[in-house]
């Protein structure tokens, strides 16, 4: 699991956020695994988590930002479970084959912890 620097303007803007890059792990899990192909299931422990694919580069985060202050102002005292509903469903499901996940060149998975705890527990389903 590899921590993700977030841009400052968004951190200000949500001061909770945390993201982790869990894709190699999950690579990991799944290159270890009995079945070879399928589709694998990775899924946040907890309500205010989740997961996402999504390409590692600043403009996400700058557009996210944007997109969040329009919808839920940073004044509101529930925004964290607000925009969790928002970026809903919490869990991704990424196909799997030879063993290895079939993601785009520069995409990868992440853990988004909306709140002060900084949770990082997650889980991962195989069907194959």
């Amino acid at each position: 699991m590899t921590s993700i620097e977030v841009p400052y303007s968004i951190a200000a803007a949500l001061p909770t956020l945390s993201v982790m890059d869990i894709t190699n792990d999950v690579s990991q899990s799944v290159a270890s695994a009995d079945c070879r192909a399928g589709i694998a299931y990775v899924h946040p422990l907890h309500s205010l988590t989740i997961v996402r694919v999504q390409e590692r580069e600043t403009g996400f985060f700058e557009d996210l930002e944007v997109l969040l202050e329009r919808i839920v102002p940073s004044g509101n005292p529930n925004r964290e479970r607000m925009v969790a509903s928002l970026l809903s469903p919490r869990s991704e499901q990424v196909p799997f084959a030879d063993g290895a996940l079939c993601l785009g060149r520069f995409q990868r998975i992440m853990l988004f912890s909306l709140d002060a705890e900084h949770r990082s527990e997650w889980s991962l389903t195989l069907l194959g």
